[in-house]
């Protein structure tokens, strides 16, 4: 890594150490008037960010200005006084709570139930005359009580949804590593205060502002979240720009590091950086309406406009036929109350709170998984996904890399017969290759060990680094051979490093110049050098660049041919095995000048990427995690096809691939195969929609690289996605990665999911629609994701995808309960009334009662209904073509269950008529013939007829839905495998909706106060009975169609099954 004047490695050693603590304290004692001007305080963020000048004055004026130490950082004292001024965290910015009240008051189907208490109030008064019914006052509070507990609800759910995200987000620890008393330190982001040095690598989130005054050639911003630009920004140590926001030698809260490493000083936090002072100017986030969302909100729409079509329909009825036609049959304020008879029979007051709750109650699962659910509406997503792609390491593997072999051109073994091998020995200098493998291991390093963690045994430190540079760190830090003067704290103290090009995804190497500070006593050969140009990175990368091969005593012989296949096929025996493979390289350089530019010393380095001695190679063990196999079988199952996307080797690829289950054909084709296909195969007439595998294809694999990735054709694309099943794609790029995922989106109507927890993963998961990152991973990944697995379970996402079905699933379920009773056999009971002239067989009371206390509470209980036996056993969902609402629930609403439900209904009250002795004729087609002598009975007798009347068919409804409830409870199961009393699908939210809907109806009968108002009324005995056996009638029918649809699987009853 470049370093200005005042860097210091950690382990860097300087005589002036005293002279340094007295300079650190001097600069804390100085009064801040004699300090460089500082940026005048603003109330205003827009003139606080214009007036910040950190960018335009010397790294010596930072380190006074912040009273810090260039290697020693901030002494606790003064963190502990500077952390009085708050904590690090950027607050939210303001919420409106009157946007949200007003949504939740007019929200859903509120609106309608707005414009019906509207109207039923004006039918009271002053449409209602001189003695109006007080049945109207009393739809109208029912009516305003709707409005106040469906608003409730849904705030009540708005806070609850909102609680869980905010418990879930509260997991996620950002860490920082600091220097305060001369040691780097690993503490949490918001203990982070102005004047802290911070270090930041590949992969990291910027914390706080930070002033530059370290940083490596190569360092590139991700500035995107503060910006919108994609571009990378490169970072420096000088300004570029008088503009903060434009400058190059800040480094900003929110933004990432995408390449290198710098060291930073903190001179803004929280609120007072440049995104807490942006967030503060932007206030409230606009609302965006999630996928369900807008499935639901498109129903409603539907719904909502068909039923203020009936609404004017009923209206325009009375005042140009009935009126004139039938004179006496209606007045103004009845045909007003029937219009809202057909307003309200219409709207599934239901839905909406359901989709509200399914969402809370997902929530709350997730929350329990431990994972982290940024929208919502992901974890339905989740359930379309039809494609996974999977990074390897820290992903299928455990990242726990642990170094398993090693090599030189005539020895391998394993780490742990290092120590018997030497002692084996006739000498321990035949083996005096171990010195310079255990130099390059430890010197070309981008990991280290937090300080605060160093009196532990060494498998147990904390290390801040990559997985594999963690895995050779604790190698080298562990390898002690006190004969062949190995010994890591003597190498440390020895050597310093100079320049650094850290390991990036293109060029797959990491190069290391140090330096030795004093005589040692290094390997035989080439001791004389004081300066070492070390590179570790891909075998396939390295190895042509190197001319020369060290064998294990030390010499350095000639890399011929023999010796190059030698070391090729030990790099795939052991890539086969699953490890990866390093190759670990070193060069003297001769007459290394001084004082060159970063730029000038970054383009020497690569142009001394040549003639490079080959040390010896490094085999790494990466087990995949325990859970992965299984978890990969389920989504396999479910009819996901799972990719490998990995930058590791191709043979390594393959080996983790079939350990975990993505490969399990022996044969696995190649890029030569997908070109085959190509030129056999015409895809001029296929749709790019069906480009996918059908069922009956044999399942195929593949593997590819990058390099045959870059040369991939649209024709090949569709070879690859159209035909195959397992995939891996091994050394792959970035730019590579996301391609990828952007051509195999582009065909199938496929939805992409995308795993990682690297940087190098951050595009790929950007692109794909859902990205899935690690807990464990870089920040970029986890910004980038959609869903973080928080405890790095794999087997969360088969949980996820379970989920996302399960919540389609069961809205499904509720539309198909709410509809065909709560709104067709409703409705049905109006249109008689308004156009056959009968007497209303349902009440507007009843009505709305009935969609907003006996609906909802029953189809709440549907909500926590599990997931059927199939339900990971069928198809992916296609996201474009696959709605909420289809042809098949429609037909299942108006031409099955519906069908069965308001004919049911409609023969009790007609029944219940002719016991009055009026028959049917008698009151159908009515009319004004219903008043005071109509066959005899007085207008009070018709009246009660009318009231009782009204009642069965309001219990009629009420017990009909047991059997609906029963019935849409499984798609395709029978109900005597799965009951919701005992078994794998219990859900005791059943028999509790059933009693408190029959509660809720012997209340509405019995009740003094509501028989006054509202008219109900007890009805005989003999009419409580029925309603059961049409429940179960209904819940036979649907048994039998079950039964069709799983036998004769091909029958036109199976393709109309919704």
């Amino acid at each position: 890594m470049r370093v200005s004047s005042r860097k210091s490695s950690e382990h860097e050693r300087t005589p002036g150490y005293g002279i340094q603590i007295g300079y650190r304290t001097l600069s804390i004692r100085v009064e801040e008037k004699d300090l460089p001007s500082k940026a005048k305080q603003s109330t205003d963020p827009a003139d606080a960010i214009a007036s910040i000048d950190v960018h335009l004055i010397s790294t010596d004026d930072v380190y006074t200005r912040y009273s810090c130490h260039p290697t020693v950082g901030l002494e606790d004292a003064a963190v502990q006084r500077r952390i009085k001024d708050g904590k690090n965290v950027i607050s939210p910015p303001p919420t409106q709570h009157w946007k949200k009240i007003l949504n939740y008051i007019f929200g859903g189907f509120n609106f309608l139930m707005w414009i019906a208490f509207i109207v039923t109030i004006l039918s009271y008064k002053p449409l209602g005359g001189s003695s109006p019914s007080v049945v109207n006052l009393g739809v109208a509070v029912l009516l305003m009580l709707v409005i106040i507990i469906s608003a409730t609800f849904y705030a009540f759910v708005d806070w609850n949804a909102s609680r869980i995200m905010k418990s879930i987000k509260s997991l996620i620890a950002h860490e920082a590593a600091v220097i305060r008393d001369g040691k780097q330190q690993l503490i949490l982001a918001t203990d982070i205060v102005v004047g802290d040095i911070v270090v930041l690598s590949t992969g990291d989130r910027v914390p706080a502002d930070l002033r530059i005054v370290a940083a490596s050639s190569d360092l590139r911003f991700d500035r995107s979240l503060l910006t919108g630009e994609s571009d990378m920004v490169p970072g420096s140590l000088d300004a570029t720009s008088d503009n903060a926001l434009e400058t190059r030698n800040l480094a900003l809260t929110s933004t990432f590091v995408t390449q290198g490493t710098c060291n930073g000083i903190v001179f803004a936090t929280g609120d007072r950086t440049i995104m807490g002072r942006l967030v503060k100017m932007s206030g409230d986030t606009k609302f965006k309406l999630t996928t369900i969302q807008k499935e639901v909100w498109f129903f409603t729409k539907v719904i909502s406009s068909v039923a203020f079509s009936m609404f004017g329909i009923s209206l325009l009825l009375f005042g140009v036929w009935l009126r004139t036609s039938y004179p006496g049959y209606d007045t103004i304020s009845s045909a007003i109350m029937n219009s809202i008879g057909c307003l309200t029979a219409f709207v599934p007051q239901g839905l909406p709170l359901c989709v509200a709750l399914s969402l809370t109650i997902i929530a709350r699962r997730m929350s329990k998984r431990h994972v982290l659910v940024k929208n919502l509406a992901t974890i339905e997503t989740l359930g379309c996904m039809s494609v996974l792609c999977s990074d390897k390491t820290g992903t299928l593997t455990a990242g726990k890399m642990v170094v398993e072999s090693i090599a030189f051109l005539d020895h391998s073994f394993l780490v742990s017969e290092i120590d018997e091998k030497v002692s084996e020995a006739p000498e321990p200098r035949f083996f005096a290759g171990l010195s310079a493998l255990h130099q390059t291991a430890r010197l070309c390093n981008g990991a280290k060990f937090d300080s605060t963690t160093a009196d532990r045994p060494i498998h147990e430190r904390t290390v801040k680094g990559d997985p594999t540079d963690t895995a050779l760190l604790r190698f080298s830090e562990a390898l002690s051979i006190p004969a062949l003067n190995i010994d890591t704290s003597a190498l440390l103290s020895s050597w310093r490093k100079l320049f650094e090009i850290p390991f990036n995804s293109k060029n797959k190497w990491m190069l290391s110049v140090v330096q030795e500070t004093r005589t040692t006593k290094g390997d035989i050969t080439e001791k004389d050098s004081t300066a070492w140009m070390l590179v570790k990175g891909a075998p396939d990368m390295l190895v042509k660049s190197c001319t020369t091969v060290m064998r294990s005593d030390g010499a350095v012989v000639p890399f011929d041919e023999a010796s190059r296949q030698y070391i090729d096929n030990l790099q795939s025996d052991w890539s086969s095995e699953g490890q990866r493979v390093l190759a670990l390289c070193r060069k003297p350089l001769e007459a290394l000048k001084p004082n060159l530019s970063p730029n000038d010393m970054e383009e020497l380095m690569y142009s001394e990427i040549g003639n490079l001695t080959l040390v010896g190679l490094v085999g790494i063990r990466d087990p995949p995690r325990p859970d992965v196999p299984s978890s990969v079988a389920v989504i396999r199952r479910a009819g996901v096809r799972v990719f490998m996307v990995t930058g590791d080797f191709k043979l390594t690829a393959v080996a983790i691939a079939r350990q975990v289950g993505i490969i399990t054909q022996h044969s696995v084709d190649t890029i030569n195969d997908v070109r085959a296909a190509s030129s056999e195969k015409n895809f001029t007439d296929v749709s790019i929609r069906s480009i996918k595998p059908s069922e009956d294809d044999p399942i195929r694999a593949l593997v590819l690289t990058g390099e045959d990735v870059s040369t991939l054709t649209t024709v090949d694309w569709h070879v690859i996605v159209g035909q195959y099943t397992e995939i891996a794609f091994a050394r792959t790029t970035p730019e590579q990665k996301m391609k990828i995922v952007e051509e195999i989106k582009a065909r199938g109507d496929n939805t992409v999911a995308v795993t990682g927890d690297g940087v190098n993963d951050a595009p790929a998961l950007k692109a794909a629609d859902i990205g899935v990152a690690m807990g464990s991973g870089s920040d970029v990944a986890k910004e980038a994701a959609a869903l973080i697995l928080l405890n790095n379970d794999f087997a969360s996402i088969p949980v996820a995808i379970e989920m996302g079905r399960l919540v389609f699933d069961n809205l499904k379920k509720v539309t198909l309960y709410l509809m065909p009773v709560g709104s067709y056999t409703e409705f049905m009971a109006v249109v008689t009334n308004v156009v056959f002239g009968m007497q209303l067989p349902l009440s507007s009371y009843l009505q709305v009662c009935f969609s907003i206390t006996n609906d909802v509470v029953m189809s709440i209980s549907l909500m926590y209904e599990k997931a059927e036996a199939d339900l990971m056993l069928r198809k992916p969902r296609n996201a474009r073509t696959d709605r909420l609402t289809d042809w098949k629930l429609f037909f299942q609403i108006y031409c099955f269950i519906g069908l069965m439900a308001w004919p049911c209904a409609m023969s009790m009250w007609f029944v219940y008529m002719d016991q009055q002795g009026l028959g049917f004729h008698d009151v159908f087609l009515a009319y004004n013939n219903w008043t005071d002598g109509y066959h005899g009975f007085t207008t009070d007798q018709l009246a009660q007829f009318v009231n009782t009347g009204q009642c069965i068919y309001y219990v009629t409804m009420v017990f009909m839905q047991y059997g609906n409830l029963l019935a849409i409870r499984n798609r395709r199961v029978s109900l005597l495998q799965s009951n919701p009393l005992w078994g794998p699908r219990k859900n005791i939210a059943v028999p509790i909706g059933m009693i408190a809907t029959a509660l809720i109806a012997v209340t509405n009968l019995y009740g003094p106060g509501l028989q006054r108002v509202f008219l109900t009324t007890p009805i005989p005995g003999m009419f409580w009975g029925p309603p059961f056996a049409f429940g179960l009638g209904i819940l036979c029918v649907d048994e039998i169609r079950k039964l069709i649809v799983r036998t004769y699987p091909k029958s036109i009853v199976a393709k109309m099954a919704w």
